[in-house]
This record gives structure tokens, C-alpha cells and sequence, in this order.
């Protein structure tokens, strides 16, 4: 098996993917309990007001992502005119989109009590879900492209990096509790796992077609 940059992909992603679904359930069952709770305090105060990770914020801002999306799919359709890729990255940046604001609505859990507060819904973090989704998408589609071999450890460590960042600004700015932000990161992940085992699933079944053909 190669590395998550091509178009096959070890089993352990994959087995990640629904452990962080599972996750994901589990927060979203327990985040009324105390230990919750307390785990969102602890988290507020050890990182509120830290204004160099506020800054990474914009990364996550949803017309920024969708702009870098439509970027993503220009250079797709330039290089490889690969439309199952272009598919992967649409589902990926918007499905993802669309199912956090689906959760936000059915879970309905208030934000952080602060004056400025937005109105809308807390759980999950859609700067933790979507900047995770889109910011994955992008190394898996660079290095389909390009190819990138060593370099593409690099890349992998930058994006969670940037992941991580963009969703505890979240907490700096008191914006979402620290349960949130990890419900944002582990239903993000399983989405983009889910919809990479599509894509791939769907590159098997046209080579086999292929190959069916030409026998």
C-alpha cells in the first residue's frame, strides 16, 4: 500500500475514521455532563486571549475554504481533467459544509456566554470541520498531482499543524468550547476518510471496467 497521497490507502486511516466517529458521538452524547464541562473550562482558561493563534481564525472563515476549493478544482481540471477528484474535493469541502450545519441545528447547543456572541449554534465547530476537511483535501489532491514523495511528510505535518491552529482559535477567542472544536476535528476526519474510500472505491471500479473492455 502506498501513502495517503495515492490512490490506494493503508487500512489503519480508515480504522481512525471510525474511532473518531465514535468520538464524535461520544461528545456529542456527554457534553451536558461535568467532566465536560470542566474539561471546557480548563481549556478557556489556559488558552483564551492568546492573540498569535486567534490569528489563524481566517484560515477557517467559510468563503476563504470554498474560494480555495474552487481553486483546488480549476487545478485539478487543468492537470488530469480528473472528475472523480474534482467529485472527491466537492463532497469533501461541501458535503462537509452541509453536514455540520445540519449537526449545528439538530444538536442546538449555545455558544459560550460572551457579550459579542454569535446567535447561531456551538456543536460542532465548523472552523474545526471544515478547516480540517479542506485542509486535508488539499495535501491528499497536491500530492495526486504532483507527486510529491518525500516532500509529502512535510506537507502532511504542515496541514495538522494548521488544522490544529485554526480550530483552538476557536477557544481563544472563546468563540466555541474545547468540545466542540474536538467534535469539529473528529467528525472532519471521518468525513474525509468516508469520502476518500468513496473515491478510491470509484477509481477501482472504472479500472476494472477498463480493463474489462480491452479483453
Amino acid at each position: 500500500m502506498t501513502q495517503l497521497g495515492g490512490t490506494k490507502i493503508k487500512k489503519r486511516p480508515y480504522i481512525l475514521g471510525i474511532f473518531t466517529f465514535v468520538v464524535f458521538c461520544i461528545l456529542w452524547i456527554t457534553f451536558e455532563t461535568a467532566y465536560i464541562q470542566a474539561f471546557d473550562q480548563r481549556a478557556f482558561e489556559l488558552l483564551y486571549g492568546n492573540k498569535f493563534i486567534t490569528r489563524f481564525h481566517h484560515l477557517g472563515e467559510t468563503n476563504f475554504i470554498f474560494t480555495v476549493a474552487v481553486i483546488l478544482c480549476i487545478m485539478i481540471w487543468i492537470r488530469k481533467k480528473d472528475y472523480r477528484l474534482i467529485g472527491f474535493v466537492i463532497f469533501s469541502v461541501g458535503g462537509g459544509y452541509g453536514l455540520y450545519q445540519l449537526l449545528k441545528r439538530l444538536i442546538e447547543r449555545p455558544r459560550p456566554d460572551r457579550a459579542d456572541q454569535f446567535s447561531t449554534f456551538s456543536f460542532p465547530s465548523g472552523h474545526a470541520v471544515h478547516g480540517l476537511l479542506y485542509l486535508f483535501t488539499i495535501a491528499y489532491v497536491l500530492n495526486r498531482l504532483y507527486n510529491f514523495n518525500k516532500a509529502s511528510l512535510i506537507i502532511w505535518m504542515a496541514t495538522v499543524i494548521l488544522t490544529l491552529l485554526i480550530g483552538i482559535s476557536r477557544i481563544t477567542e472563546a468563540r466555541h468550547f474545547a468540545s466542540d472544536v474536538m467534535a469539529g476535528w473528529s467528525l472532519g476526519y471521518s468525513w474525509f476518510m468516508l469520502c476518500l474510500w468513496f473515491y478510491i472505491r470509484s477509481k477501482k471500479i472504472k479500472r476494472s471496467e477498463n480493463n474489462h473492455s480491452e479483453t
